[in-house]
């Protein structure tokens, strides 16, 4: 995702420089062996990571992006993340006289190389106007929220949405198929009566054709983030209880061995608890 969201940014003129944990190199971008040196002077430094433990690792500490970032300069932190970090970042941000932007993607890494991805900004509100073209560079609209936290929250609530509608998609097409209507057949008329949806003709082409590599957001990043849901819940003492079970099928998944697989993959899990092979 990082890699394509920069493309982006280096096609639409932007004087990119980068560094990415695993290494490698983007053609028209300067590449540093370093945070510190990928940071320095910049007035903007987006990242694009994992989870929680990996923008700790890059954003906090000696020689990293808070510490090497200049005052007055922007960090935007695009992962999708607890709601906790997010406001532990806006206020270390704004310690060091920085400020920070949340903005979360919805979005494949093939609509990141298009430019299309749909992006959350939530901060200060002049920081967040002063990124409208870097945000219209990377995708095809924003959806501004009134903070960091608010961002990530609203973040979280559609990755549920989208993890809900998984498993409802999953669990319909294992009972038509186990009843005898095939699964393309049924998809077909979903889609072609109430559910004419981009999410459930994508994932549900999918799971009809089991077509669950490469993984274009992984099983166990799914299982992050309906954790990270509850502990948003938690927290404002909301029930939840099918993103509790959510969270049992997620595991179940991973259990089996399918932390390979896109996240659409519990596809097989709902087949394999109905007999199906």
């Amino acid at each position: 995702m990082g890699r394509a969201m920069a493309a982006s940014l280096v096609a639409h003129g932007f004087e990119v420089r980068t560094w990415n944990r695993s290494g490698g190199k983007l053609d028209g971008a300067e590449s540093s062996p370093t945070i510190e040196g990928a940071v320095r002077g910049a007035d903007v430094a987006i990242t694009m990571l994992s989870e929680d433990s990996a923008v700790r690792a890059v954003t906090l500490g000696e020689g990293k992006l808070r510490a090497s970032l200049k005052p007055g300069a922007t960090h935007v932190g695009m992962s999708t993340i607890s709601v906790a970090l997010a406001s532990e970042l806006a206020a270390l941000h704004e310690e060091s006289g920085q400020h920070y932007v949340n903005a979360p993607v919805f979005g494949r890494p093939d609509m990141a190389a298009a430019g299309k991805l749909f992006i959350i900004p939530g901060g200060p509100p002049e920081s967040v106007t002063a990124l409208d073209s870097l945000f219209k560079a990377m995708g095809q609209g924003t959806f501004p929220m009134p903070s960091a936290p608010h961002s990530a929250l609203a973040k979280l609530c559609g990755n549920f949405m989208l993890a809900s509608t998984l498993e409802a998609l999953a669990e319909t097409l294992t009972l038509g198929e186990k009843g005898g209507i095939p699964p393309a057949t049924l998809l077909q008329m979903l889609t072609g009566t109430l559910f004419n949806i981009p999410v459930v003709h994508g994932y549900g082409g999918m799971m009809v054709r089991q077509e669950f590599t490469p993984a274009g957001f992984a099983l166990p990043l799914g299982l992050k983030d309906v954790k990270l849901v509850l502990a948003a819940a938690d927290g404002l003492e909301v029930p939840m209880p099918f993103a509790e079970q959510l969270r049992s099928r997620f595991i179940e998944a991973v259990a089996q061995g399918h932390q390979d697989l896109d996240w659409s993959g519990i596809a097989l899990v709902a087949r394999e608890s109905a007999g199906l092979r």
